[in-house]
């Protein structure tokens, strides 16, 4: 699907940046930073899960080990 991107001149110039010095095209470092964005909001709510599952068994041993 095509998809029109505007950016701004410090945007663009930024992408031109990243994109020269990992030596791939503009348009693969757009789709390489959707792909790392949307992983980690994935684990973060993979994260989240896990926590909701594990808090509840263990949130008083945890209270009792106070902060780091």
């Amino acid at each position: 699907m095509a998809m029109t991107l505007r950016l701004t001149e410090d945007e663009n110039r930024q992408l031109d940046e990243l994109a020269v010095a990992e030596g791939r095209s503009k348009q693969d470092v757009v789709r390489l930073a959707l792909a790392d964005r949307w992983a980690r909001l994935h684990k973060e709510r993979q994260l989240t899960e896990v926590l909701a599952r594990v808090m509840p068994r263990y949130g008083t041993l945890l209270d009792r080990l106070g902060p780091t």
